[in-house]
């Protein structure tokens, strides 16, 4: 079945697919997933013959797994590298065979430091090791040595500069989609005989009407070819927005909704290219809000794994929904034309373009134009855009990232990927964690401090301290737990986190006994219940080891009477009360 629901149609009986390498074994020739091809010729590439053979023939191959004329460029930018670099050899192998580990690693030496470097790395790596010759020894030892990632460079946008990029592509694509409602309204009102026949509107209603079927005003066409639009006066100028823009995007326009995309849902700019447009979901009795279905293709998740589809609904102004009723709105003379020069065309992100004819893209991975019409966002858009705008750089990357960390979970990716590219390397999100590493660091620092033994150490006993099963306390009337009717509430262990407590030598061995009993319920109970019960005052007796001084503490083991036993051992029992 196809992702619409198709039943996928089976081809011709005599269908043959043909073999990605030509008959001389130079050419192969890579298929995308459109259908259409472009042929790499390794006649071209200064090596020897038998290494011409060899790596057409690993490119052959390995094309058997690319659906994109991009990944075929990747890998034959590869190619074109290593070959540059064999080739500065003062005596170059004449095949693969002929490849040393030396080699290898000044390969390896030269390109680990730069990221398309590391790129090419990769991609030579994943041809060599399919040939047998390559598969063991010192060679395949080396062509296996781990390559590490370049950290990138790209960063999210800082809350001023994000604004500032968002809010301009806000109002460029508002800008146009009022203006294309505007001239909408009024062309419906022409085609219901609304409008006064013969009036200004009436007749503007006639040109729109001419625009909607044709995608452009009516014009005349000059000696050089160019066609010059006519009714300058009425239209009131001959720019795009007051000619074919009334129903149209720009190119420009478009991008902005992009962008705007982006930001509301940190989709990828390749999926522009390929955005169905969204269907309607089904509603229960819904009629204050629409929710739509928007299916999402991101090949690079791998085959089986490239559609998804997010629920959006439209619940108001304020809702990520309206953005996409707003985009349907924006787009939908653009797809209704398409759908009639182009049968089978549903895209979302059309627009119209000023070139005429328009010039056929050298990247054939992306949607074809039909007519005047253009699909999707291209590099150079992104490009073009940024600069209108005063921007350092396309805005897609860093706007995506910025989407991300500020919802801090993946998006259209994986978990790790979120963690290792998107997150961690990100400045903002580091500058942003301190604060709560500042906080989980002094939470940690209180957390000691309140199990790490409070009270005082003293020579002797004092008269006027009242003895406790573990300490001496000064005034319990101060006591950090006060009981309901007066006096110390707290748990007699719970004396050696208190100020008021006070230990001598004459506790050292009832204390070392507690702290030996308690080592040994350690190792008979499970690690969570002794933790919770027992875990915090074996940390205050360790506390007050040190603090007394490991001679003065092991001086006192073995010293413990039938009492400080007893006593230890209803303590552990949980049998005296405070």
């Amino acid at each position: 079945m196809s992702r619409r629901g198709r039943r996928a149609v089976l081809p011709p009986a005599a269908h043959r697919v043909q073999p990605p390498l030509a008959p001389d074994g130079l050419v192969v020739t890579v298929v995308n997933k459109a259908g259409h091809k472009k042929e790499y010729d390794f006649a071209r590439i200064p090596v020897s013959g038998p290494m011409r053979q060899s790596l057409a023939s690993l490119f052959a191959v390995q094309s058997r797994n690319w659906n994109t004329h991009a990944s075929a460029r990747k890998y034959w930018t590869a190619i074109e590298s290593f070959e540059r670099f064999l080739s500065q050899m003062e005596n170059p192998p004449e095949d693969l065979d002929g490849l040393t580990v030396a080699m290898i690693r000044s390969w390896r030496d030269r390109h680990i430091h730069r990221r398309g470097g590391v790129d090419s790395l990769m991609a030579m790596r994943t041809l060599l090791q399919r040939d047998s010759r390559l598969a063991d020894g010192p060679v395949a030892e080396e062509l296996a040595r781990r390559i590490p990632q370049v950290k990138s460079s790209r960063q999210s946008y800082g809350e001023s500069e994000r604004k500032r990029v968002v809010l301009a592509a806000r109002q460029q694509f508002r800008s146009a989609w009022i203006r294309i409602t505007e001239n909408t309204r009024l062309l419906e009102e022409w085609r219901s005989g609304g409008l006064a026949e013969g009036s200004r509107e009436w007749r503007i209603g006639q040109v729109l009407d001419h625009l909607a079927t044709t995608g452009d005003v009516p014009g005349t066409t000059l000696s050089n070819g160019q066609v010059q639009p006519r009714n300058r006066v009425l239209l009131g100028s001959r720019g795009p927005e007051k000619t074919w823009g009334r129903l149209f995007l720009t190119r420009r326009e478009l991008t902005a909704l992009a962008v705007v995309l982006t930001d509301k849902f940190a989709w990828n700019m390749s999926v522009y290219d390929r955005l169905d447009t969204p269907t309607k979901a089904p509603s229960a009795g819904e009629t204050a809000s629409v929710t739509y279905q928007v299916q999402i293709e991101k090949r690079r998740k791998g085959s089986g794994q490239w559609f998804s589809t997010e629920n959006i609904t439209d619940s108001g102004a304020d809702s990520d929904g309206r953005l996409i009723t707003q985009a349907l709105e924006a787009t939908a003379h653009g797809r209704a034309l398409a759908a009639e020069v182009a049968a089978g065309k549903d895209l979302l992100m059309v627009a119209r373009t000023c070139r005429r004819p328009f010039r056929e893209p050298r990247n054939m991975d992306r949607p074809r134009p039909a007519g005047l019409l253009i699909f999707g966002v291209s590099q150079d858009d992104a490009r073009h855009w940024a600069n209108s705008h005063e921007l350092d750089g396309s805005p897609f990357q860093r706007t995506r990232r910025t989407t991300v960390t500020n919802e801090g979970r993946p998006l259209q990716h994986s978990r790790g990927t979120h963690e290792s590219i998107y997150v961690l390397p990100d400045q903002r999100v580091q500058h942003a964690s301190r604060e709560v590493f500042e906080a989980g660091a002094r939470e940690a620092l209180e957390q000691a401090r309140a199990i790490v033994f409070d009270g005082n150490l003293a020579d002797r006993a004092n008269a006027d301290h009242q003895e406790t099963v573990t300490a001496d306390c000064e005034d319990e009337a101060t006591s950090p737990w006060p009981a309901p009717g007066g006096g110390c509430g707290a748990d007699f262990l719970l004396c050696l986190a208190c100020p008021n407590a006070h230990v001598h030598p004459g506790h050292h061995p009832r204390l070392n006994h507690l702290h030996q009993q308690l080592g040994s319920l350690k190792s008979a109970l499970d690690s969570d219940t002794f933790q919770e019960r027992w875990g915090d005052h074996l940390l205050r007796l360790e506390d007050l080891r040190v603090r007394v001084g490991p001679a003065a503490w092991e001086a006192a083991s073995g010293r413990a009477d039938d009492t400080d036993r007893t006593i230890v051992q209803l303590l552990l029992k949980e049998e005296l009360a405070p």
